[in-house]
């Protein structure tokens, strides 16, 4: 309702004042008359369609302009109707056709003048004058479209800055998740065979095992929960247990040793506070790193080492002896995918490859000053 409203007290209120000027009959103008009546009866018809049909609209008001200049009318209100109708052209249109409007208006309005003009007795229209009276609104409506356009494609900016954010945070969860759950379910299956080859012959040896694949199974449950709450409660100040970090690895280490795996850890350097987010990345790639030995490598060492320098930069090493376990191999995952990711994000690099004294190698060197703490700034 309110669309149709608007476009008819436009015209309403425009045809008022131009009916208004064409019966003041000012000096030196031509009196009103039938033919003069019926040019406004047609430029109002036109006029109603400045919404749905700019283009016809203009058409139609800018004749009855050319035909009242013509007819020897002078009115400063008679071009209002084509003065909207162009507006609306440029609002609704692009660069281009407003430029061929408006060199084809200014020149037809220019025409007009001069013919008038010519007629003995009756006042000449300055044909300067005439030509700028359509540039007028072209212009307004040139600048009108060009600000919504900008509205429109910071608004659209604004939705893909939303859902880049949205992607990258999932992407973030996909990895905790992935850790969390490929870790646990490693550990456990080791655990799991432990006791199971001793279940006969070593039963305190079979029920720590045990134990143990029920201790790693809380706390995965405890770290999903965590995040589903993180997830549900995102407004919500959620008490929640802090990121794991490298004072958690003796922890790590010892979860994944057993089985026929023993892994040792050896921590060297300054020793000081870490970012939170260089600590977390730090952890999530020993851990990664070692369920893959536990999944693809047929070791019974691995070493893992941190070494925080002195020139800003923390050195992670997971290093296992080899060789491939038969029949790992299988389809890629997204665990060394996952820990480069994970070393960028906190502006860190990582290679891994096989180690030239035999065995697998995946080492990260994250930064602990200044460019971790930028990351950390600007991650979602």
């Amino acid at each position: 309702m309110r669309t149709f409203t608007y476009p008819l007290a436009l015209s309403l209120g425009v045809g008022c004042l131009t009916a208004a000027d064409l019966a003041s009959n000012v000096p030196g103008s031509r009196e009103d008359d039938w033919f003069s009546w019926l040019v406004y009866a047609v430029s109002f018809a036109g006029l109603l369609a400045h919404r749905v049909r700019p283009g016809v609209s203009a058409a139609v008001t800018g004749a009855g302009c050319v035909a009242w200049t013509l007819h020897g009318h002078l009115g400063e209100l008679l071009n209002l109707p084509a003065m909207v109708a162009l507006y609306f052209v440029a609002l609704g249109g692009d660069r281009r056709r407003t430029v061929r409007v408006a060199v084809f208006a200014a020149l037809v309005a220019g025409a007009a003048a001069v013919i008038s003009g010519q007629e003995a007795g009756r006042p000449v229209p300055s044909p300067v004058l005439e030509m700028a009276v359509p540039l007028v609104p072209l212009l307004l409506g040139e600048v009108v479209r060009g600000r919504r356009e900008l509205a429109r494609h910071a608004l659209v900016e604004r939705e893909r800055e939303a859902e880049r954010r949205v992607r990258a945070e999932r992407m973030r969860i996909a990895r905790e998740l992935h850790d969390i759950v490929a870790h646990t379910v490693s550990a456990m299956t080791v655990h799991a065979g432990v006791a199971l080859e001793a279940l006969d012959r070593r039963p305190e040896v079979a029920r720590t095992a045990l134990r143990q694949v029920r201790e790693s199974g809380r706390e995965a449950v405890a770290e999903l929960r965590a995040t589903v709450r993180v997830l549900r409660e995102a407004d919500a100040a959620v008490p929640v247990d802090p990121a794991p970090g490298l004072d958690q690895l003796s922890e790590l280490v010892e979860r994944l040793s057993g089985g026929g795996l023993r892994v040792t850890l050896r921590r060297s350097g300054a020793g000081g506070a870490l970012p939170p987010m260089v600590g977390l990345a730090a952890y999530r790639i020993v851990q990664e790193a070692l369920t893959n030995v536990v999944k693809h490598s047929a070791a019974r060492h691995a070493a893992v080492s941190v070494v925080d320098k002195e020139d800003g930069r923390l050195t992670v090493e997971v290093l296992d002896e080899g060789p491939s376990r038969p029949g790992a191999a299988g389809p890629p995952g997204f665990g060394l995918l996952g820990m480069r990711e994970r070393a960028a994000a906190v502006g860190g690099t990582l290679d891994h490859g096989p180690h030239p004294a035999g065995g697998f190698r995946v080492r990260a060197s994250l930064p602990t000053a200044e460019r971790a703490r930028v990351a950390e700034e600007v991650t979602p």
